[in-house]
């Protein structure tokens, strides 16, 4: 079996899901993955249940309700360590997160507890965003770092790659965020414990197929959340 689980969140990603998977078994083929489909209207748990059928790395886990991406992540997390894996990566499906960067992150945690694939440190950026985007997001990360003391660069990334003692340290059940803060929160929750945490850069390009999930509601909750988190 291997050590080794990518946990993949979608919804509404059939248009990216069977090459997602082919792209990262061709750079890892020692890893398993788990698709957590959200009841994606396109039927992208359906693709993922056909590749199932025919590849035993590949699981699946359907959850009934679009209920958030911390949400998803939590349910595919506690799935891991209910198993045997010593190893859970996080990524998105829509190749914003490049397989070819799996390796890198994987290999650093003979080092690390936690390794991040980060878009601001040396050697990492971003590709095709506007201006606008680029400003937010970066005045999105000082403003975390700054309330919450952590001198992570990026620490809404979700292309993260954690050992199984972290996840079982950190208390998901604790975990409250259910949009993107919550990549903040368990970053933050790892850094208190004391765990040894590296980014690495990686290159992110903006998706090509299927539409961003980030709404309105969602950065309303990280404005509000990263006080909660600091203080909590």
């Amino acid at each position: 079996m291997s050590q080794t689980l990518i946990c993949v969140p979608t919804y509404n990603e059939a248009g990216n899901i069977e090459r997602f998977v082919d792209a990262v078994l061709d750079v890892r083929p020692d890893v398993h993955l788990l698709v957590i489909d959200d009841d994606s209207p396109d039927g992208t748990g359906r693709i993922a249940d056909a590749i199932a059928d025919a590849r035993p790395e590949v699981h699946v886990l359907h959850r009934t309700a679009k209920e958030g991406l911390g949400r998803a992540y939590i349910d595919g997390f506690r799935w891991a360590l209910e198993r045997d894996y010593q190893h859970i990566v996080e990524m998105d499906a829509d190749f914003s997160h490049r397989p070819c960067d799996l390796p890198e992150l994987i290999d650093q945690l003979e080092h690390y507890d936690v390794v991040i694939g980060s878009r601001y440190v040396a050697g990492g950026a971003t590709e095709n965003w506007g201006l606008l985007r680029r400003a937010i997001s970066r005045a999105g990360g000082f403003y975390a770092r700054l309330l919450l003391g952590c001198d992570i660069r990026d620490l809404t990334a979700g292309f993260v790659a954690w050992r199984r003692e972290v996840l079982e340290t950190i208390d998901l059940d604790g975990v409250e965020a259910s949009g993107y803060v919550f990549q903040v929160e368990l970053k933050y929750r790892a850094h208190r414990a004391g765990f040894k945490i590296l980014e690495v850069p990686i290159i992110f390009p903006d998706r090509e197929v299927g539409e961003s999930k980030m709404t309105p509601d969602i950065a309303l909750e990280a404005l509000t959340r990263l006080w909660k988190i600091r203080f909590k």
